[in-house]
This record gives C-alpha cells, sequence and structure tokens, in this order.
C-alpha cells in the first residue's frame, strides 16, 4: 500500500528517493566540489550566478550550502527569494523587501518593526493568514509614483547589513523572469548599478531558463554581464550516482547492484531529477534484489507516464520543429547538409538557426561545448526515438 503524506511512503517505510522538491541532508547527491565553491563565494561576498539546465539541482545546491553558511558562521544573514510568481517590477520590490526583512528577523512582532522603520514611506500593507501561519507585504496605491524612492529598496540589504554589523547573502531564483518586466533593460541597469556598489552583500542570481540566463550574464552589450562568477554546473558522474542510487537501497533493506545502478544513470544520461525518478521507481517494485527486468519495466512505465505530456509538447511545435528534434536525437551534427536538410525536411540551409532559436527558447534543446545540440529532457527523448522510430 502506497501511502502519500509528506513524502511517499511505502509499506510504512521512507522512499529513499527526492525528485521534485528541494533535496537536503542524505537526500542530496555529491556536488561536493560545487558545494565548497560557493560556499567559498558566499564567505567572500562573492556575487555568483549559477547557470545549468533545468532540474539540475541548483536551488538544492544553494539551499545545502545556504544552510551550511547559517549553522557556521554567525555573522551571515542570507536571504532567499524566488520570483517565480513576480510577473512585473512592482511585485518584484515587494517580494525583495519582504525577502530581506523576513531574513533578518523571525517574529511577526519584529518583521512589522522592521518595515516601519525601513518601509514606513512606501505606505505598507502587512497580510497576515492564520492557515498558512505566513504574511504577505504589500505598498500604497503611489508606490509607482515613487521611482526614485525605489533605490532604498535596493539597497535595503546593505543598509540590513550595516545596522546588523554583518553580511548578507542575497540568493534569488526564477531570476531570467525580470526579462518579462516593463522595460527590462532600464530595470537590469538599475539593479546593477545599486548591487554592484554593496560592499557587505552578496547576490546568487539562478533560475531555470539557461538560455535566457546565459543571454543576461555572458552578452557583453547586457547590464549583468561579469557581474561575478559564473558557475556552469555540469551533470554528476556516473561512478557517483552508481555510489548514491546503492547506498540508498542499501539503507533501506534492498540490494541493487553497482550494473543496474550504472544502468539506470545511463538511461537518464545522469540527469539529476530523472535519475532520482527512475531509482525511485525501480525501488518501488522491488521487494529485496533488484533486477534486470524491474529496470526495464520501470524505464517504460515512467516514459508512458509522461506520454501525454510529451504528446502536448509536441502538438504545439510545427511539423520542421518536430524534425528538428528528430535529427538531434539521431545525432544529426550539419544541419545545414543538403542531406539532412533533405532526410528531415527542414527546408533550407537559412532556416536552422530559426529551428535552433525556437526549439531553445522551448527549452527543448541544450547547447553543449562544442555547439553540440542535445535534448535537455532524457526522457522526452526516449519517447521521441519511440514513437518516431
Amino acid at each position: 500500500m502506497i501511502n502519500f503524506v509528506g513524502n511517499l511512503i511505502f509499506n510504512g517505510m521512507k522512499a529513499p528517493f527526492i525528485y521534485g522538491k528541494i533535496a537536503n541532508n542524505e537526500d542530496f547527491t555529491d556536488r561536493e566540489m560545487e558545494s565548497k565553491h560557493l560556499l567559498q563565494n558566499f564567505r567572500a561576498l562573492v556575487n555568483t550566478t549559477i547557470i545549468a539546465p533545468r532540474r539540475w539541482g541548483k536551488t538544492s545546491l544553494v539551499n545545502k550550502v545556504a544552510d551550511q553558511l547559517e549553522k557556521k558562521y554567525k555573522d551571515i544573514i542570507v536571504c532567499k527569494l524566488d520570483l517565480f510568481n513576480c510577473r512585473t517590477a512592482e511585485q518584484f520590490y515587494s517580494a525583495f523587501s519582504k525577502a530581506a526583512l523576513q531574513s533578518s528577523k523571525t517574529t511577526l512582532e519584529e518583521f512589522m518593526a522592521n518595515v516601519r522603520r525601513y518601509l514606513g514611506r512606501f505606505a505598507p500593507t502587512i497580510t497576515f493568514s492564520d492557515s498558512t501561519q505566513s504574511y504577505e507585504l504589500s505598498f500604497g496605491v503611489d508606490f509607482k509614483d515613487r521611482s526614485l524612492s525605489l533605490d532604498e529598496i535596493l539597497d535595503l540589504p546593505q543598509k540590513l547589513a550595516t545596522d546588523s554589523k554583518k553580511q548578507v547573502v542575497m540568493c534569488i531564483d526564477e531570476f531570467q523572469n525580470i526579462k518579462g518586466y516593463d522595460e527590462p533593460l532600464a530595470f537590469q541597469k538599475k539593479l546593477r548599478s545599486h548591487w554592484q556598489h554593496h560592499s557587505k552583500v552578496c547576490y546568487c542570481l539562478y533560475g531555470s531558463k539557461r538560455h535566457m540566463l546565459m543571454d543576461i550574464f555572458t552578452n557583453y552589450s547586457m547590464p549583468f554581464y561579469k557581474f561575478g562568477d559564473i558557475m556552469f554546473l555540469q551533470k554528476i558522474q556516473r561512478e557517483d550516482w552508481i555510489k548514491f542510487i546503492a547506498g540508498r537501497f542499501k539503507s533501506t533493506g534492498k540490494q541493487i547492484s553497482d550494473e543496474l545502478c550504472g544502468e539506470i544513470a545511463g538511461l537518464m544520461k545522469c540527469h539529476s531529477y530523472y535519475t532520482q525518478q527512475l531509482s525511485q521507481q525501480v525501488w518501488l517494485r522491488t521487494e529485496k534484489v533488484c533486477n534486470k527486468k524491474i529496470v526495464e519495466e520501470s524505464f517504460a512505465a515512467l516514459i508512458n507516464q509522461l506520454s501525454l505530456l510529451f504528446t502536448t509538447i509536441i502538438d504545439a511545435l510545427t511539423p520542421k520543429q518536430i524534425n528538428f528534434l528528430l535529427a538531434i536525437v539521431a545525432g544529426e551534427t550539419n544541419f545545414s547538409s543538403k542531406e539532412v536538410l533533405k532526410k528531415y525536411d527542414l527546408g533550407t540551409s537559412a532556416n536552422i538557426k530559426n529551428l535552433r532559436k525556437a526549439t531553445l527558447e522551448k527549452d527543448l534543446i541544450d547547447i553543449l561545448p562544442g555547439n553540440k545540440l542535445e535534448i535537455q529532457d532524457p526522457v522526452f527523448e526516449c519517447w521521441l526515438m519511440k514513437e518516431y522510430k
């Protein structure tokens, strides 16, 4: 019997694999070098950008290091902000203020006192929810007209650091969303003009749209070019996955060979999210000792489970975009050659640039070193191979 209470529970035992949520403690896999690097950057107040495809564990990495930092050093305040639901600059300022003030004080009374102290002139409103035990911060109707005073909000982390005699680490997830605000370039310039002068604060910026972050931070014409250290996350190595998967099976009294652990990681191309998901499916089907048939059945079930989602994705693509993906799946590299253009009906060579741009913006492909293209989702790739063989 399977019960869903917080984490997945199977026959009274917690499933040892985590995906779709932040991985902590023993659920976190490897990333020792990246964790050490990020911890050093935070301690030295080095602005850091983390770039990697979706579901590679960026948020889990940041949270792990932030927890380590706060436990080890008492002179550091960590602020966490997720811009997923911030669609306007006004929403950004509200969320930014709340994240900064929440991190420095714990009780509602202390939070309200700081709001009055630092943001009183913005006519703030605090709404408390009894059901969720959380509170929201919003500003008066004339908020948009206080353009000059918005500088105070962007400088709030530096002000908090100075007043508390501590350092502040500001971690901002889904940072690429600022590209969707009104006058995004002007907004980025404004952020950069303030944050680059903060001597007691560092910013860790990351998100799920790799191509958008690349444009923000690696394009020399953009305001955030050379804002700080850029960490390009690599996939967790197959050998590390083998140790992790085998160890998690063993911790629950089940057995799996290194060979099968390697096969799980290989099928998922060492993709963090999917390796954990397939590992869980295999674990659920294993009573005592795993075998190859269980892995194969779990893999087939995972593809079938996501087939409706993949069909929806395909339905939103043009025939040539689909053919372009199939060419990538087949391992083609010279997309402008006459043979490839004809074989996959891609049109003219001039059309390849548009196909590449469109599928990249839809987060369907990723660009690897050497300008090689890869399907970003390994299960989607397997589904394409199965449906269009």
